[in-house]
């Protein structure tokens, strides 16, 4: 597990604009402070990915994501259901870049269920939470399985062994009673979103 000087590292260098690689319940996260458009263009670089494609972010708590975001009273309480999890919920972006959404005004969360990503999240929140991969190849749940151009992007690796989990997450919109991407948890998604209607 990383020291705590690590996490200090990888915080200050997050407030610098660069990016991190951290592990989450599910695969490795490559993470930019969400909050600075360079550090999210810089992100996209790194990924290869198109400007279209949204990139989630991830908090340390419900909480901290509700004092930032316009959450409904159906998306807190699906978030304070399955979060922490692998779970993003899409939700009203707020104030946060639309260079994370490439324009669109709503946005994954994530409260990933791992300790080091806990433990970076109370020192610098929200971050990113895209999979630390070339766009297109496979996810990384090892250190080792980093891509070279993803190592060689980030100025930290957070390096938490093997991730618990090969899969990424369930992608939900609550408003919309929408599953967008299958994953952990969703046959339990889809009964609360009956449920709740």
């Amino acid at each position: 597990m990383p020291t705590d000087a690590e996490y200090d590292r990888a915080a200050a260098a997050l407030r610098e604009g660069e990016l991190v690689v951290y592990p989450t319940e599910t695969v490795y996260g490559l993470a930019a402070l969400a909050t600075d458009a360079d550090a999210v263009e810089s992100l996209f670089e790194a990924k290869q990915r198109a400007r279209d494609k949204p990139v989630s972010v991830a908090y340390p708590s419900t909480s901290a994501a509700a004092d930032q975001l316009p959450l409904t009273e159906r998306e807190r309480r699906f978030m304070d259901r399955f979060l922490p999890g692998p779970v993003t919920v899409v939700v009203s972006r707020g104030e946060l870049p639309p260079a994370l959404t490439g324009g669109g005004d709503r946005v994954g969360v994530r409260v990933p269920d791992h300790p080091v990503s806990l433990a970076l999240l109370e020192r610098v929140a929200p971050i990113t939470a895209t999979s630390a991969n070339v766009s297109g190849r496979a996810s990384a749940r090892t250190v080792a399985d980093l891509d070279p151009e993803i190592r060689a992007a980030s100025a930290v690796v957070l390096d938490g062994g093997e991730t618990p989990g090969g899969q990424g997450s369930t992608v939900v919109d609550i408003e919309e009673g929408v599953v967008h991407r299958e994953g952990p948890l969703v046959e339990e998604i889809r009964a609360w979103l009956a449920r709740e209607e």
